[in-house]
């Protein structure tokens, strides 16, 4: 959900280190292929009613398995003029859904501190977003019980140095934990409102150095990306990782592309891999995919959906769930 914002002043931000690094080999048999299974019908998130937080749309489900064994959503709400965070759990991965009503709000006055990456970690729930109108940067929120957060004093991952890959903005974290790292696929955009995808690592979440192979996936020439890349989700599965990534043709519809990795880093695009909507709620808009990967090879998908072709708001945003699974 990065937008396409132009940015008239050149803006001098970001001094994170960039380090060559790669993921771990995931382990066990390598998996040739990841098959989607089905979609449910009906969104299983909807926005909420006139004045809430949520009202105009759903949209980034950021889902955790909480200390209780329940599914923890926090998915982002827009209410005409922000984006939030708030909050849905569920017994089950596809719901039924209990809001418990917001918990990060924009800034005063601000556009967004949403559009995150959950994960329970070290007996607290960790939350990475995206704040800022101008220049997208990447924050990092904190919570014991889920509910009530506290926030970093600053961002956490910055925009890069001048005339960089992600010089105009990094935002749509996805984070995962392998051994002693944690790793963050993010977007980038560039001063020619480039949309690309790298990566970085840390050891406390707080302080990251980028890789210097940044940008990890780069806009292809077919109409999955080809108006830009966004919102990666990676996993382990099958012995290999897993990219699902957005993609923007030109008229703004979206769809969710494949993309596979022996490192985590050098990345090969699955030809012909496109989930686009089933249904009419996500007929023109398909997006922030994330994931349970289960033992037996299924992979549990949450995503957004629309059904107007919009870059970024307003798009009657819900979200659903499907189902892939690894051969």
């Amino acid at each position: 959900m990065l937008r396409y914002i132009l940015v008239l002043s050149i803006v001098l931000t970001g001094c994170d280190s960039a380090v060559h690094f790669r993921l771990p080999a995931a382990g066990g048999a390598s998996a040739s292929r990841l098959e989607f299974e089905r979609e449910a019908a009906a969104p299983v998130l909807e926005p909420g009613i006139a004045g809430e937080f949520d009202s105009v749309d759903v949209l980034n489900p950021a889902v955790v398995r909480g200390p209780d064994g329940k599914y923890w959503n926090f998915y982002s709400g827009f209410d005409g003029k922000s984006w939030h965070t708030g909050l849905a759990v569920s017994a089950e991965w596809g719901g039924p859904w209990t809001k418990m009503g917001r918990v990060l709000p924009a800034e005063e006055g601000g556009y967004i501190a949403a559009n995150g990456s959950a994960m329970f970690d070290k007996s607290e729930f960790l939350y990475w977003y995206q704040a800022g109108r101008v220049v997208p940067q990447i924050g990092l929120s904190r919570s014991r019980d889920g509910k009530a957060f506290r926030k970093d004093s600053g961002p956490v991952l910055k925009a890069g140095p001048y005339r960089s890959w992600d010089e105009r903005g990094v935002a749509d974290p996805y984070v995962l934990r392998v051994g002693e790292f944690y790793y963050l696929y993010y977007t980038g955009l560039d001063r020619a409102q480039r949309q690309q995808l790298g990566m970085a690592r840390s050891r406390d979440g707080v302080h990251w150095e980028k890789n210097a192979a940044n940008p990890i996936l780069e806009l292809g020439s077919d109409a999955l990306g080809e108006g830009g890349l966004g919102e990666p989700a990676v996993f382990a599965a099958g012995g290999v990782y897993w990219m699902l990534y957005t993609g923007r043709a030109w008229d703004e519809q979206r769809r969710i592309g494949l993309a596979r990795s022996e490192d985590g880093v050098g990345w090969n695009r699955v030809p012909g891999w496109v989930f686009a909507g089933r249904e009419a709620w996500d007929s023109k808009v398909v997006c922030d995919p994330a994931v349970e990967v289960m033992p037996d090879g299924l992979v549990r998908l949450w995503f957004g959906g629309g059904d107007v072709a919009s870059p970024d708001e307003r798009l009657h945003g819900r979200i659903g769930v499907a189902t892939l699974r690894v051969r």
